[in-house]
């Protein structure tokens, strides 16, 4: 297949999401079944992914394709648009084109009856299109543009049922959080494009290997790349901007599956493996901290909710948290890997949840829950082998992934001293375990907690229990590598994803300075390497029984209660509300910025109203106040010298009148009594 058939594939790829959207905005009101038409164009677009991945994989291996064209070109200023066909790109538009499909055809059943029926399936379609556009760029300023698509469609959908409050309040909160993120994100593209003058990631790179470096400092490298990192913060709901995505469960479970699983959240992850090779040592070991922070923390809120999509929005937080952790320790492939299998298995258990709370009647609380394997058993045992891709057991794809990441920590705290890392890694695969196995204890075993929602539980119509068959298949090792614990190089990703070294090693134009060089002298990308595949079987037997002992602890508590889950409670009271209030960190945000902002308006009101106002509202009364005089002036002043000109010209006037008879005797005797008068006064 040729360069142009890929590239013209891949452009109907890109606007055929859009092509939907516009067909069901406007046709919707006349034809009732065009949620049908944006279905069957995200299958084609599905099918077309499937067919140009086939061909740049296994066809044209290695090689990368580029279209581009001019812009803008005016003067000395020239900004391109256009897409980069790489390994990344088409597997990622596998990823992104699957599991929107599959939630077009399960939301189709879960949505039904919804009075905004074509309008959710338009969106879907806005937001399809949108990640696309990220995910097929080849320069900053084009996935920029799409970056803020996303977070406007993702708002939409967020918000569908804006008539509730909380829906409402969420959106705002996704698109105002995430904005704090994409500030930074424009000001670090903004410094790469003074410096280098093009907004393409490859000549960007090209540059930097030529070591020209922002205002001519090593360091400002890594500020830009860091910046540029922060737009992931927002997207990838990372520490200490993770707060927006748990209130984002107010959307639709389908838009949760679509957006917390494998595009939207994923885009931050995706945006760091593009600008890999910006990223200085310094950067990256912030990044990690960053990544192993968020991990940790959302996985101790998790432990704790009792709403079921809340805790799977935590454990999204968490997961992200470790592939941005991976990726800041340089575990370059294993942060990819985990990013795909983490798309799988998190769809599939929004979907499940979906599903449950489709069938008990719109109820979350898990604590109302239970009994309900017999009743769903389709969505429970896909919500089984999902929680165990999810927990890293043996024989799925979370564990060839999960493994690789904290082989990857182990490695990192190894060689560099950074024991924080790693130890932060393995403290989540233990809480990850535990809350999980919770989460399907109290949802599908022991008795009703509810009896009557129980008794018209049933298993869901096949539109919704095929999505969730699929996406539970693919969460099975066998698709990523025929060996079930061989992950020491991404499985049959390591083979078309860069390895740690070689990812190192893009974009440093002195190779000493970057990577993790700079963070100890001796470590270079192949020892690390090198000690990632001896940390290996350590890193696994340790996570395989930290996570035993947590399901283990799961079971004892929640299933057989031989430990009372209320002792617990009221023992480590302190820790338990803590963790349930999350951390009271939107508390603080509460406090601290949201009261700061009000107490700012509301000075800044006071100065508009008693400063600006009263300058304005003085020189009102100022103007008011001359043109008062200058009314009297012109009416006492100027008006009376007219008027008074004007009397005596009448005045004189009417007294000449007089005089004036028009008969020549009167006028004979004036001259001849004249001519008297001078006679006399001569």
């Amino acid at each position: 297949m040729s360069h142009p058939d890929i590239i013209n594939i891949s452009i109907a790829i890109l606007f055929l999401p859009l092509l939907g959207f516009v067909s069901v905005i406007f046709l919707s009101k006349k034809i009732s079944k065009m949620y049908i038409v944006e279905t069957v164009i995200l299958g084609l677009t599905l099918a077309l992914s499937i067919y140009i991945g086939f061909q740049k994989l296994f066809v044209l291996k290695g090689e990368e394709i580029v279209f581009a064209f001019n812009w803008l070109d005016y003067d000395n200023l020239t900004i391109e648009l256009g897409i980069k066909i790489d390994n990344l790109t088409v597997i990622m538009l596998f990823v992104v084109n699957l599991i929107s499909f599959l939630v077009h055809v399960y939301s189709i059943e879960y949505m039904r009856g919804d009075k905004r029926y074509n309008r959710y399936f338009a969106y879907l379609g806005l937001f399809t299109f949108s990640m696309l556009g990220i995910v097929l760029t080849h320069n900053l300023l084009m996935m920029y543009i799409f970056w803020e698509l996303v977070g406007l469609s993702s708002y939409l959908l967020i918000g569908f049922w804006f008539e509730k409050d909380s829906a409402a309040n969420a959106g705002k909160k996704a698109f105002l959080v995430n904005r704090v993120g994409d500030i930074g994100m424009f000001l670090g593209i903004l410094i790469l494009f003074t410096t280098y003058g093009t907004f393409t990631f490859d000549t960007i790179f090209a540059q930097i290997g030529e070591g020209i470096m922002p205002f001519g400092s090593f360091e400002w490298l890594g500020i830009a790349g860091f910046l540029v990192f922060l737009g992931a913060v927002g997207k990838s709901a990372q520490f200490p901007l993770h707060v927006w995505l748990p209130d984002a469960m107010e959307g639709p479970t389908p838009v949760s599956a679509l957006i917390h699983a494998a595009t939207m959240v994923a885009a931050g992850v995706y945006l760091i493996v593009r600008i890999f090779g910006l990223l200085t040592a310094d950067a990256l070991l912030y990044i990690a901290i960053i990544g192993a922070v968020t991990s940790f923390v959302a996985a101790t809120i998790a432990v704790t909710q009792n709403d079921i999509k809340k805790v799977l929005a935590y454990s999204t937080v968490s997961q992200l948290g470790y592939m941005v952790m991976s990726l800041g320790i340089g575990a370059y492939a294993f942060a990819f890997f985990h990013l795909v299998t983490h798309a799988f298995f998190k769809a599939s258990l929004f979907l499940g949840s979906g599903s449950v709370i489709h069938s008990m009647h719109h109820e979350q609380d898990i604590r109302f829950m239970g009994g309900l394997k017999d009743k769903m058993p389709i969505t429970f045992w896909t919500f089984v082998i999902s929680t165990a891709a999810l927990c890293g057991i043996p024989f799925t794809s979370g564990f060839l992934s999960k493994d690789g990441i904290l082989a990857g920590a182990f490695a990192f705290g190894n060689l560099t001293g950074h024991w924080i890392i790693p130890v932060l890694g393995f403290a989540v695969a233990f809480l990850t375990a535990f809350y999980m196995s919770r989460l399907v204890i109290l949802t599908f075993f022991g008795k009703p907690r509810d009896q009557h929602k129980y008794d018209h539980a049933h298993e869901n119509p096949k539109l919704m229990t095929v999505p969730l068959m699929v996406l539970a298949t693919l969460s099975i090792f066998v698709w990523f590598s025929f060996n079930p614990f061989d992950s020491s190089s991404g499985a049959f990703l390591g083979e078309w994803v860069k390895t740690p070294t070689q990812a190192f090693a893009e974009g440093s134009y002195e190779y000493s300075q970057t990577g993790m060089q700079t963070v100890h002298e001796e470590l270079t990308p192949q020892l690390f390497e090198e000690e990632i595949h001896h940390a290996h079987y350590p890193a696994m037997f340790l996570s395989l029984g930290l996570t035993g002992i947590a399901v283990f602890l799961a079971f004892m508590i929640y299933y057989r209660e031989k430990i009372s889950a209320d002792n617990l409670e009221s023992r480590f009271k302190g820790i338990h509300t803590f963790s349930l209030n999350k951390w009271y960190i939107d508390e603080l945000y509460h406090a601290t910025a949201i009261k700061g902002t009000m107490v700012l308006s509301r000075m800044l009101f006071w100065f508009d109203k008693y400063i600006i106002d009263g300058i304005v509202n003085g020189s009102a009364y100022v103007t008011r106040f001359v043109s008062y005089l200058s009314k009297l002036f012109d009416t006492f002043v100027v008006d009376g010298l007219v008027n008074f000109s004007a009397f005596i010209t009448g005045f004189f006037g009417a007294s000449l009148r007089r005089v004036q008879t028009g008969k020549v005797q009167t006028y004979i005797v004036y001259v001849v009594f004249s001519i008297i008068i001078i006679l006399v006064l001569i």
